[in-house]
Parts: C-alpha cells; structure tokens; sequence
C-alpha cells in the first residue's frame, strides 16, 4: 500500500501558500480601495478581515483533512 504521508504533507503545504496568497491579495486589493476612497477605510478593513478569516478558516480546515488522511 503506498504511504499517503508525504502526499498529505505536500497537500497541507499547498493549502498554507494558498492562503498565503490569498490573504496578501486581500491586503492588497484592500490598500488599493482604501488608497482610493480613504472615507470608507473602515467599511473596507471589515470586509478585509472577515475575507481573510474566511480564507484562513479554509486552509486551516485542508491542513486538518491532510494531517487526518497522513494519520490512517
């Protein structure tokens, strides 16, 4: 049988840069429109922090299902 360890590894690391890239994204694009309209920076910063939330909920949630797949 093969070992879904180092496959589960390489998932669990693929899930953290893409959450990486995502929430820089986010910061980005956030800077931008607060760059643009500096009136709705806290609009903009809420909506910021609950995407990024978001995002990192996910790719918390791909770390676990890689470590459980790693576990069996």
């Amino acid at each position: 049988m093969i070992s879904m360890g180092p496959l589960a590894a390489i998932g669990a690391g693929l899930a953290v840069i893409g959450a990486g890239i995502g929430i820089g994204k986010i910061g980005g694009s956030a800077m931008e429109a607060i760059a643009r309209q500096p009136e709705a920076t806290a609009k903009i910063q809420t909506a910021m922090i609950i995407a990024a939330a978001l995002v990192e909920g996910v790719a918390l949630f791909a770390v676990v299902v890689s470590l459980l797949v790693a576990s069996n």
